[in-house]
């Protein structure tokens, strides 16, 4: 079946209408390029064709190119997979380039066939690359559809020609928020940034697509860089005013990434230099930059890690797939507090009807008033209404009645971290609930077996731990537990599916995945806080990794108080093992200061009235002086790059971590891990076995235990191999 149907009409307009078989969403393969191809050239070859409307048969445009395709051009060039990408780019550059002359002749640029696209919904990437090729582009007044070029979000730029045709039709600095933000906007605004030309009621799309072809003139379909005299908005880089953009752009880019990014820095070459010679030749500079980000190992692994290991996790690629769809119909939120308030929030967005419990009226209520006022905010920004406000309260019942539990079908308990407050709702809510509902409790440190102890019903007691805030953080963590069951891991997921956020499924252990990966990386840099190692030293070389914030700022955010606690249970629990002590010192000593974190205007960082972050507390340096010899910068960073992704491979030995997509997604998303890397294990293949053996081997001398190399990293050194070659599914 075709991808592209080809069809003329009485008045000769021709209108080739994507519709990929099989799917919601249009993507385009090389084989769907081919067609289109062919279409447009039998449009062009045809008398009686007088122009031709670019549409879709589904409700969307498209989402994207099918990134698969990359990895078959490489494969399919053999011994020169740059040559092979680059010969692949280079063909669809010459397909939408044909769309864009249109046949007309390239003297006089009169002749041509006015070629408009027409966009019923979301048009995103290659969606708004083609009609970008295009005279003219129309969108339907849909206010769920989105418009732009995302590709930087998952390590790479717009590549078919969106990257130089956006800057030649805009100017760089215009362009900059949807080139190097990945920004999408709604039809409207996209009409307004200039990034389409008209936007109309979505039940005269077609009439209007072909009124515009019927009577375009020559004049209307040559493109302002085909033209004579053509200057680029805002100047180009030999121009003062474009060259006090390129400078600033260079100098934003690397404020913003850090240089560690390698599509950002490449993007903003081919524009430079792509805009100081004429459009073909552009087209082969972008080409060229953007084959070189593909062969860049950090954009691989994010396109792996963020497009379609993401993807495969959140269409259930680790779901058991023995169990029927177990979609959520009433959810019950035991507890209103912030986490609570969150999960009823998202639960509601899914239109799943939540019954939010707390012991109190007044505090079920200001759980649910955490809703309406985040709908105000949506209002306010013209993202919802207040008929959608009003929809989404009335499925919240904030109440004190355990009764009004009964005929929910998943409970998400998120009561105060204690085993026992847990243990005893655990109990209350079971006996009032149906033999069938899953009980999930929403927990970052407490073993999930040994809170299932206090269920009837173990095999049906699982763990969803949301991070906070729970409607902003993607990644939700469901752990089992050593007597739950396939059907409890499935409601679990296909409540993750039904809410929109990323599942990843690990076995109980303490910390699960996440904490346990994320609590050495703080510890790692408060320890070095405590050796007399620069706090400045240790947030910018967190920063220059890529980490969204430094260890000290992030304890500052997750509060102090609660490392305390959680170094008290973990040293009660660990006894002589415990790592910590040197760890507990700062800690400790920060709490007796009173110094909380952000929420007390007091931590690592000092903050204003307003709570705003200022400069690192002075206090630090009177406590624990600066030593004398400060460690050079790649030891700070492999200290607490290695703190974090030696724990993701111990988990991964132990069972905890069951698929290595999950451990590098699920890095990624959860706290925010280095993302131009692809996720810590995707990070170790990148520098290779021998090299990560060598770096622990070399920290454990010096530092002791904790970076003592895994067996399975040692071994995979010996042999040469790498977590994806052995692992991946």
């Amino acid at each position: 079946m075709a991808d592209f149907n080809y069809s003329v009409d009485a008045d000769g307009v021709a209108t080739i209408c994507w519709d990929l078989p099989g799917k919601s969403m249009n993507v385009l393969s090389m084989e769907g390029m081919r067609e289109l191809d062919a279409h447009i050239d039998s449009a062009l070859a045809d008398e009686a064709v007088k122009g031709v409307i670019i549409t879709s048969a589904k409700k969307d445009f498209a989402g994207g190119m099918d990134l698969n395709v990359i990895a078959k051009m490489k494969e399919s060039a053999g011994d020169n997979p740059a040559q092979g990408l680059f010969d692949g780019i280079m063909s669809m550059h010459k397909g939408l380039r044909k769309i864009e002359r249109a046949g007309m002749d390239p003297k006089t640029n009169k002749g041509g066939k006015p070629i408009i696209a027409a966009l019923p919904g979301i048009a995103l990437g290659i969606g708004l690359e083609i009609p970008l090729a295009c005279h003219r582009i129309i969108a339907a007044d849909n206010p769920k559809a989105k418009i732009g070029l995302p590709e930087i979000m998952v390590g790479i730029f717009p590549g078919a020609g969106g990257t130089t045709r956006l800057v030649r039709k805009m100017g760089a600095m215009s362009a900059a928020p949807f080139l190097l933000e990945g920004k999408t906007v709604s039809p409207d605004k996209a009409k307004a940034a200039g990034l389409i030309d008209e936007v109309v009621p979505a039940d005269e799309l077609q009439a209007r697509a072909k009124e515009w072809v019927l009577s375009a003139t020559d004049a209307d379909i040559v493109k302002p860089w085909d033209a004579k005299g053509y200057k680029m908005p805002g100047g180009a880089p030999y121009h003062p005013a474009g060259f006090q953009t390129f400078v600033g752009a260079a100098a934003m880019i690397h404020g913003k990434t850090n240089g560690v990014y390698p599509a950002a820095k490449a993007l903003l070459a081919a524009v430079y230099e792509g805009a100081m010679v004429p459009f073909d030749d552009a087209l082969r500079v972008e080409c060229r930059w953007f084959v070189n980000v593909l062969m860049n190992p950090s954009s691989s692994a994010m396109i792996r890690s963020l497009f379609i290991n993401k993807q495969a996790l959140e269409k259930g690629a680790v779901r058991p797939a023995d169990v029927p769809d177990q979609s959520v119909k009433k959810v019950g939120v035991l507890g209103a507090g912030m986490m609570g308030a969150g999960i009823a929030l998202v639960s509601a967005k899914a239109g799943i009807e939540v019954v939010l419990i707390d012991q109190n009226q007044e505090a079920a209520d200001k759980g649910k008033a955490y809703s309406e006022a985040y709908m105000d905010k949506g209002i306010a920004r013209k993202k919802a209404t207040p008929e959608k406000k009003e929809a989404l309260l009335g499925l919240i019942n904030a109440t004190t009645d355990l009764d009004a539990l009964k005929g929910c079908d998943l409970i998400v308990e998120a009561v105060f971290e204690d085993p026992g407050v847990k243990a005893e709702m655990t109990q209350k809510v079971e006996a009032v609930v149906g033999e069938d509902c899953i009980f999930a409790t929403n927990t970052s440190t407490l073993p999930i077996s040994d809170l299932a102890k206090a269920s009837a019903r173990p095999e049906q007691f699982i763990g969803i731990h949301f991070f906070s805030p729970v409607e902003k953080m993607m990644l939700v963590e469901i752990i089992k537990g050593k007597e739950t069951r396939d059907r409890a891991t499935a409601k679990a997921l296909d409540y993750v599916r039904q809410i929109r956020k990323t599942p990843i499924v690990v076995n109980d252990a303490r910390f699960f995945y996440a904490n346990r990966c994320i609590i050495p990386y703080i510890n790692e840099g408060i320890r070095m806080v405590g050796e007399g190692v620069a706090p400045a030293l240790v947030e910018g070389a967190a920063r220059l990794l890529g980490f969204p914030v430094g260890p000290l700022q992030l304890v500052d955010e997750t509060s102090i108080d609660l490392g305390v606690k959680i170094a008290k249970a973990t040293r009660a629990a660990m006894g002589d093992a415990y790592p910590d002590t040197a760890v507990d010192e700062v800690v400790f000593w920060m709490f007796d200061e009173g110094r909380l974190g952000r929420k007390a205007n007091a931590g690592f960082y000092d903050y204003d009235a307003k709570g705003k972050r200022t400069q690192l507390w002075e206090g630090l340096a009177a406590k624990y002086p600066l030593a004398k010899d400060q460690p050079d910068l790649t030891e700070v960073q492999h200290r607490l790059m290695m703190a974090q992704v030696l724990e993701a491979v111990r988990a991964q030995e132990e069972g905890v971590l069951m698929d290595i997509r999950e451990g590098d997604v699920g890095a990624i998303l959860g706290w925010g891990f280095a993302p131009w890397s692809g996720g810590p294990l995707s990070w170790l293949d990148m520098i290779g076995a021998e090299k990560a053996v060598e770096i622990c081997d070399g920290l454990t001398e010096q530092h002791g235990a904790r970076f003592t190399t895994p067996e399975t990293l040692r071994d995979m050194a010996v042999k040469g191999d790498g977590f994806y070659s052995r692992f991946a599914a």
